[in-house]
């Protein structure tokens, strides 16, 4: 029997935090932290809100899972983002020592594997899953906003 807590799951509900974010006016970017088949922190790009850069989808992810764990390691988690984290995200991840990431899109001009970010050594990182849908709600958003201006 196949488990229904996979990859693909749990990428549909970093989605769902993505469209949340796309109806709000952000960037839709979504993430969530799951640990033993549980969802454990979720979160979505809050930086138009809070007028804060930093308030990136994992920033606030690793924050929400930090807060649940008590703790500010993430041994054990899977952060399951719509897009390639950032730098900044990626030197956050490595400082939670996050065991897994799991991406949708890649970020060709953004993204912390092309800007020569880290991840930290013992965190698995796997991308493209569910690329294409994430991709399409970028690509909505960014046409969406270029048709406001």
């Amino acid at each position: 029997m196949k488990n229904p807590f996979d990859d693909n799951y749990f990428m549909k509900k970093a989605l769902q935090e993505a469209e949340i974010a796309f109806e709000n006016g952000e960037v839709p970017v979504g993430a969530v932290v799951a640990v033993n088949n549980r969802i454990i922190g979720r979160a979505h790009n809050l930086t138009e809100r809070l007028k804060d850069v930093t308030a990136h989808a994992e920033m606030q992810a690793i924050t929400a899972a930090s807060n649940f764990l008590g703790g500010k390691y993430l041994h054990g988690c899977t952060l399951y983002v719509t897009l390639e984290p950032c730098q900044m995200c990626a030197g956050a991840l490595y400082w939670s020592q996050v065991s897994r990431i799991v991406y949708g899109a890649p970020d060709l001009e953004r993204g912390f594997s092309v800007i020569g970010g880290q991840l930290h050594p013992k965190t698995e990182l796997v991308g493209g899953v569910l690329e294409n849908e994430a991709a399409e709600l970028l690509k909505r958003f960014f046409i969406q906003r270029r048709n406001l201006n």
